[in-house]
């Protein structure tokens, strides 16, 4: 519904505007709010602030309409305002359209041509409103994400990315913080946002300085692609490196930060998964690996980062590990030899 301001001192204007647009009224696209003169148009402006165009006689006592136009692009940047002025008025018509006066109407005023005005205004004052949205995303947008991204994502290459589905070699890790629903149920939301928050930007960085792809935030858990030479490897470290800094971070409220990851390489579907009628999908890999990935991290302990056997012949010779026995992972067949690693 678009929300018109009419400001004229002529009280049967309001009854026949009322009565023009009874159809647009009725099927609420339209809502009228009437002042008598500028001052009167300013104090509904006040209280009405989503008012989106307004019609303004320019003779009107108490202050007229161009001082009313004067400090309606003050108030209201956003609002455009329909001058309505009597034939032979040129001189006022155009020190509004100086003033910043989107349009003009005449008296008598030619409901045909006034209602055609109104939809013109309306529609350029809809195109400001999503322009000036379309900035702030854009400019959100540029705080977190780099240029080159940027770029990226305006490129046919992007699009072409949007829709390939195929099968790749890598290795996911899932990342999560022990115990931290204890803290969830006895602090503030803020105070728990934001204990979580320091802990993922920990985990984050060493993602990232090893060349991995945070692939999403699951609760208090992350989850990580690594891609591209020696994968393993770099997961590997990167998950070293982040028990490491979470161990040494202090104790807050009583809870002593620790990390549980699980570790698992192999071949993997990426692509768009999701509800396209929702337009919400998301990039992401599944499959096998991937499932058992979580699974490992679901048997892992405080500080433990845990690895299948499979994983294990491929680093043995650049890791330490230690076996855990053959454990029973949920909804697998069989028991899997595990295996630590210890640095």
């Amino acid at each position: 519904m678009t929300k018109i301001l009419v400001a004229d001192d002529e009280v049967d204007l309001e009854t026949l505007i009322r009565q023009k647009f009874r159809q647009k009224i009725r099927e609420q696209h339209y809502e009228f709010v009437f002042a008598v003169n500028g001052k009167d148009a300013l104090q509904k402006m006040q209280e009405h602030p989503d008012i989106a165009v307004v019609l303004s006689d320019i003779n009107m006592p108490e202050m007229d309409g161009l001082t009313l136009l004067t400090k309606l692009s003050e108030m209201a940047p956003l609002s455009k305002t329909v001058m309505v002025s009597a034939y032979g008025d040129m001189d006022n018509i155009r020190t509004a359209m100086n003033r910043g006066a989107f349009d003009f109407v005449t008296k008598p005023i030619n409901f045909e041509d006034l209602a055609l005005t109104m939809e013109k205004t309306i529609r350029h004052v809809e195109q400001m409103k999503a322009t000036l949205k379309a900035i702030k995303e854009n400019n959100i947008l540029r705080m977190y994400v780099d240029e080159n991204v940027l770029t990226f994502m305006t490129s046919k290459e992007f699009e072409h990315s949007l829709t390939a589905n195929e099968t790749i070699e890598a290795t996911v890790a899932f990342i999560d913080i022990c115990g931290f629903t204890a803290i969830s149920e006895k602090e503030s939301p803020d105070t728990v946002v934001q204990l979580l928050n320091r802990y993922f930007d920990v985990i984050v960085k060493e993602i990232i300085t090893q060349n991995g792809i945070v692939d999403k935030f699951m609760g208090d858990c992350v989850m990580a692609v690594f891609k591209g030479e020696f994968h393993l490897d770099r997961a590997i470290d990167a998950s070293l490196n982040i028990r490491n800094k979470i161990d040494a971070l202090p104790n807050e409220m009583s809870f002593s930060p620790k990390v549980a990851i699980g570790i698992n390489s192999g071949e993997m579907i990426t692509g768009n998964i999701g509800a396209a009628s929702l337009r919400r999908l998301d990039f992401t890999v599944i499959g096998d690996v991937v499932n058992t990935a979580q699974r490992l991290q679901a048997v892992a302990g405080n500080s433990q980062i845990v690895i299948s056997d499979v994983c294990y012949e491929k680093v043995k010779q650049s890791f330490n590990c230690q076996s855990l026995g053959r454990i029973q992972l949920k909804n697998k067949s069989e028991a899997m030899t595990l295996y630590e690693v210890l640095n």
